[in-house]
């Protein structure tokens, strides 16, 4: 199935399985989408991500896990793509957005990789602003 934009195919894929408490979700796997579930894990919104190399599958496979809190809350309370292909959404580094007031992040893509706004920031780079989580 071709898709038009997959980072957003992927943030949905991760926003339908959070609604309905799915533990795993699999998508097709890409650099950037393997590059963002790291992202993702590394700031606690997930509890995990695996590549899948399946034989019978002409691609493959991102597989990755949700995490939800103690009592089944959402870790994900929102997630949503900023800069889509018809409209991209570029911010120095004096510019990048705080999600909730910091509270949520940021993923941006710079010239040194992906990244969250808070890393960006800290390190003086600006970049597309890729999607906001919270």
């Amino acid at each position: 199935m071709y898709v038009n934009d997959p980072i957003a195919d992927m943030l949905t894929r991760i926003r339908n399985a959070n609604m309905v408490y799915l533990d795993v979700v699999d998508m097709p796997l890409s650099r950037v989408k393997a590059a963002i579930a790291k992202i993702l894990k590394e700031e606690g919104y997930i509890r995990n991500y695996k590549v899948i190399n399946d034989p019978k599958k002409p691609f493959q496979v991102l597989r990755v896990f949700m995490q939800y809190g103690p009592n089944r809350e959402h870790v994900v309370q929102g997630i949503k793509r900023i800069s889509k292909p018809g409209r991209r959404v570029y911010a120095g580094s004096k510019e990048l957005p705080k999600v909730m007031g910091g509270l949520g992040m940021a993923v941006v893509s710079t010239s040194q990789g992906l990244m969250t706004d808070a890393e960006a920031r800290k390190r003086g780079l600006g970049g597309e602003i890729l999607c906001n989580v919270w």
